[in-house]
């Protein structure tokens, strides 16, 4: 832009993020279609006057509110919008992330790096606002945001599966939290779909006891992703001949754990109730990984000998695996969802046969369960 030259700015998106209201509806009251909407957003499309005013009596402002000159340079697709913050923990300005929307809400999770490489964004952090709402600077038009599900969980596997689910349409956004978090967010309505593999200490039954204790039985469904084992990772080789839970107790083992709420935290802890082993007694007990990966890792760099995961995390690094328990992973949605075209889109996916082998194969996933309504 030219300097000196006056752009129209407009507020059109940030109001209706902060509404809630679908471009749909806006684009019903105004009397344009959704694509208006969206290209009025991205100002690639100067409305009228009298479009304009019914824009503002929709959003409930005055025209002036909605509508400026600029000459300050700024470009139309910088114009920030209001989000809820998902995984709020650590996400500074500046910062970038993804945005996805949930039933009427935009929520924004942070885009992690990919080894080294930056992540693909929809616009950065501008900064904080009170109760988890954040002022976001889009770098993306919404219509490149469409078809988007929000999926929080710690399977390593999810980066498998959205590289599959790109050639159904769907995009998904990806939040990395244990199974109670997840859970957790899904009850706040901030997710589409929860993860999780909360083994009832009790019967042995994977997940439908933490689910029902939250949710009840009629709210939401819950399809089983896969089966997996998870263990004790050490490194290449065994060298410290780590054989079980119990060997976590000698004084040569070094432990990186998984936060509480964790499911490969409740194993550990159900293990050493039952040896009667003492936090105190495992080095690196208090010393938290957040995730299996990132585990995993530790072990790979030295950090550590020895954590819980998945098989799935040891073979990602090369490292040694002693089984301890199967367990499965199921997503949790609440059942008014299962029937979105996106959620419908992913379902087929996964009940793919390449897609499946791929699961077996490259992640040592038990596939016979994988598509499952377990409830």
């Amino acid at each position: 832009m030219f300097k000196g030259q006056n752009t129209i700015v407009n507020r059109v998106a940030e109001l209706r993020e902060l509404r809630g209201l679908p471009a749909a509806a806006l684009a019903r009251a105004a009397g344009v279609s959704r694509q208006a909407i969206y290209a009025i957003e991205a100002g690639t499309y100067v409305p009228n006057t009298a479009l304009g005013l019914r824009l503002a009596r929709a959003l409930g402002v005055r025209f002036e509110e909605l509508f400026r000159l600029s000459e300050d340079g700024a470009q139309p697709g910088e114009r920030p919008v209001s989000a809820t913050l998902i995984g709020a923990e650590g996400i500074a300005a500046g910062q970038p992330v993804e945005l996805c929307r949930v039933g009427r809400g935009l929520m924004a999770a942070a885009a992690r790096p990919v080894g080294a490489y930056l992540p693909v964004s929809d616009g950065v952090m501008l900064g904080a606002a009170a109760g988890g709402r954040a002022r976001v600077r889009l770098h993306r038009e919404a219509s490149e945001m469409e078809n988007r599900l929000l999926v929080a969980g710690c399977d390593p596997a999810m980066g498998l599966l959205a590289h599959r689910a790109r050639a159904a349409g769907v995009e998904l956004v990806l939040v990395h939290e244990n199974s109670s978090r997840s859970l957790a967010l899904l009850k706040k309505g901030r997710v589409h779909i929860a993860g999780t593999h909360l083994r009832d200490a009790r019967t042995g039954e994977s997940n439908v006891a933490a689910v029902t204790r939250m949710f009840g039985r009629d709210s939401v469904a819950v399809v089983s992703f896969a089966m997996w084992r998870e263990g004790l990772v050490t490194a290449s080789g065994n060298p410290k001949k780590i054989r079980g839970v119990e060997d976590l107790a000698r004084k040569d083992v070094t432990f990186v754990n998984r936060e509480a709420g964790a499911g490969s935290r409740v194993i550990l802890d159900t293990h050493m109730a039952r040896l009667q082993l003492k936090p105190k007694q495992v080095r690196g007990y208090e010393r938290l990984a957040a995730g299996h990966l990132a585990a995993a890792q530790e072990v790979k760099a030295g950090a550590a000998d020895c954590c819980v995961a998945t098989e799935a995390a040891a073979r990602a690094f090369g490292l040694e695996f002693v089984p301890m328990e199967e367990a499965r992973y199921d997503w949790v949605m609440r059942k008014q969802d299962v029937e979105l075209a996106t959620v419908q889109a992913l379902l087929n996916t996964i009940a793919l046969g390449a897609f499946r082998r791929e699961l077996e194969w490259a992640a040592g996933y038990g596939v016979g369960v994988t598509g499952r309504r377990v409830m």
